[in-house]
This record gives C-alpha cells, structure tokens and sequence, in this order.
C-alpha cells in the first residue's frame, strides 16, 4: 500500500488546530482501515512562523501519537514557501502528498477521490470547487477574475483551485527541478507535466480563526502570480507604447492642419490631455518592468527559499 502525507502550511493556527488535528486523524484511520493507503502514513502541519502556540500545539500532537509530525520554518516565509518546505521535507519518506489548508475549508472526503485517481494512473489530482455560493459577491467576483485575468496573461492555472492537490513523489521530484526564488505553486505544478485529473467538492465556512487572505494579500498574491509566470505585461507595454505612437501621428498631422487654418489655440486641451497621458503611461510601463528587474535581481542571489529549523518525525518517538 501506498505511504501518503499530508501537508498542512499553519501560520497562527491556533484556534482550529485540535479541531483540525481530530478530523483528519479520523480521515487517515478511515482510509487506512479501507486499505487505500499504509499505516505508515503521516499528518505533516508545517509551522510557518507563528507568533502563537501553534508550534507547541503540534508538538503536544506529536508526542500524543505518532500520526502527527511537524516542521518548525526558522522564520515567516510565507503560505507557498512553507507549503513548498513541507512537500520537499516529506518527499523521500512517502509515496504520494495532499497539500491543503489548516482550517479544512476544503473538504476532506475528496481525499478518497484524490487517492482512487491515483491509484488509477494520475500523477496529479486537483481539489477544484464545484461552486462559490457560500463566497460574498466581491469575494466571488475577485476571485473568479483573478483566474480569468491568469488566463489571459498566458499563465497555465486551473480554474477555481487553489493549493488542494494531490502529487505523487515522482511529481514532487519533478517541481524540485523548478529553482525560481518567486514562487506561485498553482501555475507551477501544472508546468511539470504528467497524467493529471481533477476532483469537485463544495467549500466550507472557516470554522474558526481569521482568513490569511485579506483583499491586500489577495491582490498582492495575484500580482505574484502573474509577473512570477508570464512576461504578457511586458509585451502589453509594448501594444500600449505602438498604438500611443499611431496617435501621436494623428495629432502631429491635426496639429499642423490647425496651424495652416489659423487655429493654434484649439490644441491647448489635447496637447495637456496628451502629456498627462504619455506621463502616466511611463510611470506605469517603468514600475512593470521595474517589478520584472526586481524579480531577476531576487532570482540571482540564489537565496534560499526556506529554512527548517527542525522536524518532529518518527525517529524523535
């Protein structure tokens, strides 16, 4: 039978853990018990530097039973760079990972489904939501954008998932080859390749704690995206910059058929709507392509994208 671990990215997570902690223990003895997977699998919470007790939480989880396991990240790195910590932490010591958040939004009964598509040949399963009705509508409306504008941008995303997947190792082993310090896991799973399928499942209201994701973070998350997987904004710029140009003849010739006709002071208002325009339009293109240049200069000190500062695994029992 097939090892799987589960890797749970926990950033103050104090609130949901022994609630979260039960139900997938509950889970993992099911699916042992319906022999799906090996009694040597593990529940994995990655502890990605919380200020509260989340840390001593796991490690009370792990010596109560050796079903839990944990990774203490030296420091905040963020949701993907200590998702990423668990998976290649836990890579050599299982079969196949599923990857998802601590407060069990995402149901945990398509876990079975995941494991069935594996079993059936899949390398990759994603978790996708079948629908948003318990999202408000700004909630719905950003987030279904947010996947239409990747699209759009030539990034290759799936539509309404998020970082509920499925990978076997040899998937895992596959990422590991993808070196950029810029990480944004949702367009770079599906670059690595490999039979993939996907599950459906309806989302849950958070059960406790406060959302990781405010708007800012969001948006944040989305510009990460989209600059870190494609250089569509670049060539956008570009598109900008010809048909500016094409204008700018338009007005050069209207300009001086103002002046052969004697109306020098009919141009007033489009030579300021003209220059503000140009003006923004600059600013904008030098902060783009300054956003890219930042990218490359992170991209070549070749620092590390985290650091384990310890793992409770089985050899600490």
């Amino acid at each position: 039978m097939d090892v799987l671990y589960l890797v749970v990215p926990c950033y103050n997570e104090e609130p949901v853990l022994p609630d979260t902690s039960a139900k997938l223990l509950t889970k993992m003895e099911s699916l042992i018990k319906s022999e799906k997977i090996s009694p040597d699998s593990r529940i994995v919470f990655v502890n990605d530097g919380s200020k509260d007790k989340t840390w001593e939480i796991i490690s009370e989880l792990h010596t109560q039973n050796k079903m839990f396991q944990g990774v203490k990240l030296s420091r905040n790195r963020g949701h993907q760079n200590a998702l990423l910590a668990g998976l290649m932490t836990v890579m050599e010591h299982c079969d196949i990972t599923i990857s998802l958040d601590a407060d069990l939004q995402d149901d945990i009964n398509a876990i079975d489904e995941m494991v069935d598509k594996y079993h059936e040949g899949c390398e990759v399963v994603y978790g996708v939501r079948s629908a948003r009705d318990t999202d408000t509508f700004f909630k719905k409306f950003t987030a279904e954008g947010f996947y239409k504008i990747m699209k759009a941008m030539g990034a290759d995303v799936v539509f309404n998932h998020a970082d509920y997947r499925l990978m076997s190792r040899k998937a895992l082993e596959g990422m590991r080859e993808f070196e950029e310090v810029n990480l944004f896991l949702r367009g770079v799973v599906p670059m690595v390749g490999y039979k993939s399928d996907s599950v459906y499942y309806e989302r849950k209201e958070r059960l406790a704690g406060e959302s990781k994701y405010p708007l800012k973070k969001m948006l944040a998350f989305a510009w990460e995206g989209i600059t870190s997987l494609s250089t569509k904004p670049i060539k956008l710029i570009s598109a900008a910059g010809a048909v500016i140009f094409l204008v700018s003849i338009v007005m050069l010739i209207y300009s001086l058929c103002s002046h052969f006709f004697g109306y020098t002071e009919a141009g007033w208002t489009s030579v300021m709507v003209s220059v503000w325009a140009i003006g923004g339009l600059q600013l904008l293109a030098i902060g783009i392509i300054g956003e890219y240049i930042g990218k490359v200069y992170l991209e070549s000190k070749h620092r590390p994208k985290f650091i384990v500062e310890k793992y409770l695994s089985d050899e600490d029992k």
